[in-house]
Protein backbone atom coordinates (compact mmCIF):
# COMPACT_ATOMS: atom_id res chain seq x y z
CA UNK A 1 0.00 0.00 0.00
CA UNK A 2 1.54 3.32 -1.03
CA UNK A 3 0.75 6.70 0.48
CA UNK A 4 -1.41 7.64 -2.52
CA UNK A 5 -3.60 4.55 -1.90
CA UNK A 6 -3.85 5.01 1.87
CA UNK A 7 -7.26 4.92 3.53
CA UNK A 8 -7.32 5.21 7.34
CA UNK A 9 -9.57 2.16 7.73
CA UNK A 10 -12.98 0.55 7.60
CA UNK A 11 -15.52 1.23 10.34
CA UNK A 12 -18.35 -1.30 10.45
CA UNK A 13 -21.54 -0.43 12.38
CA UNK A 14 -24.07 -3.15 13.14
CA UNK A 15 -27.49 -3.39 14.74
CA UNK A 16 -28.41 -6.99 15.46
CA UNK A 17 -31.56 -8.77 16.61
CA UNK A 18 -30.72 -11.48 19.16
CA UNK A 19 -33.38 -13.96 20.23
CA UNK A 20 -31.45 -15.51 23.12
CA UNK A 21 -31.74 -12.82 25.82
CA UNK A 22 -29.04 -14.53 27.89
CA UNK A 23 -26.50 -13.53 25.23
CA UNK A 24 -27.43 -9.87 25.78
CA UNK A 25 -26.84 -10.08 29.53
CA UNK A 26 -23.70 -12.23 29.58
CA UNK A 27 -20.76 -9.83 29.67
CA UNK A 28 -18.39 -12.60 30.79
CA UNK A 29 -19.30 -14.71 27.74
CA UNK A 30 -18.83 -11.68 25.46
CA UNK A 31 -15.40 -11.03 26.98
CA UNK A 32 -14.30 -14.63 26.59
CA UNK A 33 -15.43 -14.70 22.96
CA UNK A 34 -13.85 -11.31 22.25
CA UNK A 35 -10.52 -12.36 23.71
CA UNK A 36 -10.52 -15.39 21.40
CA UNK A 37 -11.28 -13.05 18.46
CA UNK A 38 -8.40 -10.75 19.42
CA UNK A 39 -6.04 -13.72 19.52
CA UNK A 40 -7.36 -15.28 16.30
CA UNK A 41 -6.94 -12.04 14.33
CA UNK A 42 -3.68 -10.92 15.97
CA UNK A 43 -5.14 -7.76 17.55
CA UNK A 44 -3.56 -6.10 20.57
CA UNK A 45 -5.73 -4.91 23.45
CA UNK A 46 -4.67 -1.59 24.95
CA UNK A 47 -7.55 -1.35 27.41
CA UNK A 48 -11.03 -2.59 28.25
CA UNK A 49 -13.94 -0.87 29.97
CA UNK A 50 -17.48 -2.03 30.66
CA UNK A 51 -20.61 -1.37 32.65
CA UNK A 52 -23.50 -3.70 33.52
CA UNK A 53 -26.88 -2.01 33.95
CA UNK A 54 -29.61 -2.96 36.45
CA UNK A 55 -31.45 -5.06 33.86
CA UNK A 56 -28.26 -7.01 33.03
CA UNK A 57 -27.59 -5.25 29.74
CA UNK A 58 -24.05 -4.11 29.20
CA UNK A 59 -21.85 -1.72 27.34
CA UNK A 60 -18.25 -2.59 26.66
CA UNK A 61 -15.33 -1.19 24.71
CA UNK A 62 -12.00 -2.63 23.74
CA UNK A 63 -9.38 -0.04 22.92
CA UNK A 64 -7.06 -1.75 20.48
CA UNK A 65 -3.62 -0.84 19.22
CA UNK A 66 -5.30 -1.06 15.82
CA UNK A 67 -8.38 0.98 16.96
CA UNK A 68 -11.51 -0.31 18.77
CA UNK A 69 -14.42 -2.68 19.21
CA UNK A 70 -17.59 -1.56 21.07
CA UNK A 71 -20.95 -3.07 22.00
CA UNK A 72 -24.18 -1.93 23.67
CA UNK A 73 -26.96 -4.43 24.46
CA UNK A 74 -30.71 -3.95 24.91
CA UNK A 75 -32.28 -7.23 26.08
CA UNK A 76 -35.66 -5.52 26.46
CA UNK A 77 -35.64 -4.98 22.66
CA UNK A 78 -33.70 -8.16 21.68
CA UNK A 79 -31.04 -5.93 20.13
CA UNK A 80 -27.45 -4.85 20.28
CA UNK A 81 -25.35 -2.29 18.49
CA UNK A 82 -21.72 -2.90 17.74
CA UNK A 83 -18.92 -1.25 15.90
CA UNK A 84 -15.63 -2.61 14.70
CA UNK A 85 -12.91 -0.32 13.41
CA UNK A 86 -9.37 -1.23 12.41
CA UNK A 87 -6.91 1.19 10.91
CA UNK A 88 -4.88 0.44 7.80
CA UNK A 89 -1.47 1.50 9.05
CA UNK A 90 0.64 -1.12 7.27
CA UNK A 91 -1.99 -3.00 5.26
CA UNK A 92 -5.65 -2.89 4.29
CA UNK A 93 -7.61 -4.48 7.15
CA UNK A 94 -11.05 -4.12 5.54
CA UNK A 95 -11.54 -7.87 5.04
CA UNK A 96 -10.48 -8.50 8.64
CA UNK A 97 -13.11 -6.00 9.88
CA UNK A 98 -15.80 -7.77 7.84
CA UNK A 99 -14.69 -11.20 9.10
CA UNK A 100 -14.69 -10.07 12.73
CA UNK A 101 -18.16 -8.54 12.37
CA UNK A 102 -19.42 -11.81 10.87
CA UNK A 103 -17.89 -13.75 13.77
CA UNK A 104 -20.00 -11.68 16.19
CA UNK A 105 -23.16 -12.19 14.13
CA UNK A 106 -22.50 -15.92 14.46
CA UNK A 107 -21.66 -15.74 18.16
CA UNK A 108 -24.93 -14.00 18.96
CA UNK A 109 -26.86 -16.17 16.44
CA UNK A 110 -28.20 -12.83 15.30
CA UNK A 111 -30.25 -11.39 12.51
CA UNK A 112 -28.68 -8.30 10.96
CA UNK A 113 -31.03 -5.30 11.17
CA UNK A 114 -28.56 -2.65 10.01
CA UNK A 115 -25.09 -2.97 8.55
CA UNK A 116 -23.14 0.14 7.61
CA UNK A 117 -19.59 0.46 6.36
CA UNK A 118 -17.74 3.74 6.55
CA UNK A 119 -14.40 4.08 4.78
CA UNK A 120 -12.53 6.63 6.82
Amino acid sequence: MTNTEYSPGLHKLLTLRVYNIDMLTNLKGFRNFSESILMKYGLEEVGFSSHVFDNGSYTAAYCLKESHLCIHTWPEFNQLTMDVYLCNYLKDNSDKVRQIAQEYVGYFEAEVIKDFEINR
